[in-house]
């Protein structure tokens, strides 16, 4: 039979495993203890959550120009040609007309819940997301992990893909490989909401 000192020798003590894993705080980096002024507290934390703040905005690459559809325009019908060239024009003649596109019925799928707007950085860019670029969003559908979507966070509105961590923990990423931009980790202590779902995009090179 164990006596009172042997449980307490088995139950207490620290664990290997316990506490808060390395990295995963609001900074996502080992933390250290610094002793400061009590008086330099509230400094210190103000600090820190500008410093924070000033990060997460140059990883959204916000959103700032929103605009929507016409509702009252007339169809447009563009012939869309069925000649398949590595390069230079397709014939004109109707035979290689496939048949007949509306842009906007190409790229809007239900135009009350559609908008557009207009892509400010260079995050997104791996998926073919320029600067410039007009994204078009539909607030009709459900994102799903791995959609890119519209996302409000902390009132800055910014594109990134939709995803989750194993442990469920919501994420948003960015497309660029060079580093530049992180993953943005959503915490409980964010304002965070998904305003519509990406369905396509569209640019002028002239």
């Amino acid at each position: 039979m164990n006596d009172d000192n042997t449980l307490l020798s088995k139950r207490g003590g620290k664990r290997s495993d316990a506490g808060r894993k390395l990295g995963t705080g609001k900074f996502g980096e080992p933390t250290t203890a610094l002793r400061i002024p009590s008086s330099q507290e509230p400094v210190i934390k103000d600090f820190l959550a500008a410093y924070q703040r000033k990060k997460l905005i140059a990883d959204l690459d916000a959103i700032v120009e929103f605009e929507f559809p016409l509702m009252d325009t007339q169809p447009i019908s563009l012939p869309l040609y069925s000649s398949k060239v590595s390069a230079g024009f397709p014939s004109p003649a109707e035979e290689h007309v496939e048949k007949r596109l509306d842009p906007s019925e190409f790229l809007i799928d239900q135009k009350d819940a559609t908008f557009f707007v207009t892509i400010q950085g260079f995050s997104m860019i791996d998926i073919g997301l320029l600067p410039g670029d007009k994204a078009v969003i539909d607030r009709s559908k459900l994102a799903s992990v791995g959609d890119i979507v519209l996302a409000v966070l902390d009132g800055e509105f910014t594109i990134k893909t939709f995803a989750r961590k194993k442990d469920g923990a919501l994420r948003l990423l960015p497309a660029n490989s060079s580093g530049a931009y992180s993953p943005i980790e959503i915490t409980e202590d964010m304002s965070f909401e998904i305003w519509g779902v990406v369905t396509g995009s569209f640019r002028r090179f002239k």
